[in-house]
């Protein structure tokens, strides 16, 4: 595992050009997205009536008149159309920019720099395919999640004991996801890299150890990075805290890349 963490960050650095589109992508999808929700939300929370002489009343007016356009009107599912579409566009761009990075990480000691690029155009259909099988599979659970989740809150119109009552369910279908992602992975490895999509679904069996302490341990520097982040934003205010956010973006990037790496450096190994 220190071997293909100290190879994926050598990988990493002779991928810098491709980690500052990632993030250049990464802080355009976040603006437009942080747009469209502030563009709905801000109109909505500038009518609470925090100072309003009737007091409770007032926000109970406020919360009436809130449900009512929830479900009176077509916020909720215009809303949701917009979100719906921006979530399925990322998800069509997403293995497309993979299948570039993976072959680029396959071809890494050639010479000559990166191929991003042709990697685009050689392995995006097979890629997008086995994107897309993941994220159909990882879903299936949520044929049963959804209308449970709704009757459980029906049940009990309590948030906080709905919350509670679903948290064992979402680990479990977070632990089902992780199982589903990790041999796919492997699978657009393999089908970046021109081999048999079989051998990277068992090469991921056999590489399951390392390969989930790679998966793991880098994200969860970035998890730790991303609370020291929010924990400086209650101390903090000004131009400070908005450099010190647009950093933790990148840096967040650059842990996303080289975790990647970490995980075709393990493929490679079991390949050669």
């Amino acid at each position: 595992m220190n071997d293909a963490i100290r190879q994926g960050w050598t990988t990493t650095k002779r991928h810098k050009y491709a980690l500052v589109a990632l993030f250049l992508y990464r802080l355009l999808w976040g603006f437009f997205l942080y747009r469209l929700i502030d563009s709905i939300v801000a109109p909505v929370l500038e009518r609470f009536p925090d100072q309003h002489p009737l007091g409770a009343a007032a926000k109970q007016i406020f919360a009436i008149e809130a449900q009512f356009r929830l479900l009176k009107t077509d916020l909720a599912d215009r809303t949701l159309l917009l979100l719906g579409g921006m979530l399925l566009l990322r998800m069509l761009l997403t293995p497309i920019l993979n299948a570039g990075l993976y072959y680029s990480f396959g071809h890494d000691d050639d010479g000559g720099g990166t191929h991003v690029l042709r990697g685009i155009r050689e392995a995006w259909k097979k890629v997008t395919l086995l994107y897309a099988a993941e994220k159909l599979i990882a879903l299936l659970p949520t044929v049963w999640i959804v209308p449970f989740a709704r009757s459980a809150y029906m049940a009990e119109p309590n948030v906080q004991a709905w919350i509670g009552q679903m948290l064992p369910y979402a680990a479990g279908w977070a632990l089902w996801m992780m199982v589903v992602h990790l041999p796919f992975l492997f699978m657009q490895f393999s089908a970046a890299g021109g081999a048999s999509l079989w051998q990277g679904a068992v090469h991921a069996l056999r590489r399951l150890f390392p390969l989930l302490a790679v998966t793991l341990l880098l994200p969860l520097l970035s998890l730790l990075g991303a609370a020291a982040v929010s924990a400086a934003s209650f101390l903090w205010t000004g131009l400070a805290i908005i450099v010190l956010n647009q950093s933790f973006h990148f840096i967040r990037t650059l842990l996303s890349l080289w975790t990647a790496a970490c995980q075709h450096r393990l493929w490679l190994r079991e390949d050669q």
